[in-house]
């Protein structure tokens, strides 16, 4: 009788992957290096947000997420208002069909159980739940992978989540937080895990050694304004973040320091523009980072960084660079704390300049005790995310799969 040859593992990532953050695509990033390490004969594709963007950086087919291709505009008029509403319900036939194509989905990272920036119930929570509910019918596995989750007030958008992570069958945090979120929300969170953010898993470049003279400091910018449930004083929110960060890179450049700035995803162009605008020095320079290696390969060469994007603080931990947070929610003071420097955190919405530079000083003056601690920080969290990937290949993954080959007949 002939042994039936094994089948590759068919496996789907899923995500706002490819649509211009590049937090989200370090994520997947990350996923891809574990499958090509543990996994290196599964058949990858994807389902998300920018399916061109993804296969011309990581070698991938993708597929569009929504069947609506306006679906992250304004509807106003009746006719787009119609073909949105035509599109979630095309959506589900096409999650479905995309899911049971497979034999586990994955969803990297990202702060998909969250609604820490402005959410529609409607959106993207619409469309894992599709993804999540698809999985339990055809019984795909999903794995929400070191995802990071909140507690959200919205009744819709808080029902999306809680069925997402109830029909899941993998969970993992980025933070206790999360977990303690989920858990409020009605999601037996008592085999689920935390572990670090899956970009911690990402090669780090080599770091320059430090020198003796005050040199660059990175500060990483976003279009900020405020969260899901900060919509009524969204611009007020903006106003403050941007006056206090004007403030403070006009200081360092009166104080000669050279200024790099950095994003994290595309929309964050207009703050870029507008503090070159208020500060006009050649001490004030800005990147155009494609990815976290980029984003990484800046602040190894800067003395101290300065951030509010949640992974561009991943980037400077990771290459141990000091880094203060202008932290917008939970998961940035938890991710400082977790990495030994949860005393340099400030208010994104709150913005105090004088209050910040004071702060950036204080953190200047630690900085070679703060490199040596994130270099002990950034080996135990390579070492869990080790044990988080091992954890997920034997939850998730199949331990082999067969075709068909009928028995041979023997001549009489």
């Amino acid at each position: 009788m002939t042994s039936a040859p094994e089948l590759p593992v068919r496996v789907g990532v899923f995500g706002l992957l490819g649509s211009g953050n590049l937090g989200n695509d370090g994520s997947l990033e990350a996923v891809l290096g574990y499958l090509r390490a543990d996994h290196p004969d599964a058949v990858v594709d994807a389902l998300c947000g920018g399916p061109e963007a993804v296969t011309a950086r990581f070698g991938i087919p993708a597929t569009r997420m929504h069947w609506n291709r306006a679906e992250y505009r304004t509807a106003s008029r009746l006719g787009s208002i119609a073909a949105k509403g035509l599109g979630k319900f095309v959506d589900i036939f096409r999650t479905a069909a995309w899911v049971r194509r497979h034999d586990v989905v994955i969803v990297p990272g990202m702060g998909v159980l969250e609604a820490t920036l402005p959410l529609r119930p409607w959106g993207f929570p619409y469309s894992l739940f599709l993804l999540c509910a698809s999985g339990k019918l055809t019984r795909t596995r999903v794995a929400l992978v070191s995802v990071g989750a909140a507690e959200i007030r919205n009744r819709p958008t808080r029902a999306l989540v809680r069925w997402s992570g109830r029909l899941a069958a993998y969970r993992s945090y980025r933070d206790a937080q999360s977990r303690d979120a989920m858990r409020a929300m009605g999601v037996d969170t008592a085999r689920d895990e935390v572990y670090p953010d899956l970009a911690f898993s990402l090669p780090a470049p080599r770091s320059s050694p430090p020198s003796d003279t005050p040199g660059t400091v990175c500060v990483g910018v976003m279009d900020f304004h405020g969260g899901n449930d900060d919509r009524a004083r969204a611009d007020e929110i903006y106003g403050r973040y941007l006056a206090g960060t004007i403030r403070f890179v006009r200081t360092l450049v009166e104080e000669g320091r050279p200024v790099r700035l950095l994003t994290g995803d595309q929309c964050d162009a207009t703050v870029v523009a507008a503090i070159l605008e208020a500060v006009d020095s050649p001490l004030v320079t800005a990147a155009e980072p494609a990815s976290l290696d980029d984003l990484m390969r800046e602040m190894t060469a800067a003395d101290t960084v300065v951030a509010v994007r949640y992974h561009n603080l991943i980037c400077a931990l990771k290459t141990g660079t000091p880094v203060l947070a202008l932290s917008y929610a939970a998961k940035s003071d938890a991710l400082m704390e977790r990495m030994g420097l949860g005393a340099y955190c400030h208010p994104a919405r709150e913005v105090d300049a004088d209050r910040l530079l004071e702060q950036f000083r204080a953190l200047e003056k630690r900085s070679p005790e703060l490199r040596g601690t994130l270099a002990e920080r950034n080996q135990a969290a390579a070492r869990q995310l080790q044990d988080q990937f091992s954890s997920l290949t034997a939850a998730v993954f199949p331990a082999t799969r067969h075709t068909h080959v009928p028995a041979r007949q023997e001549s009489p």
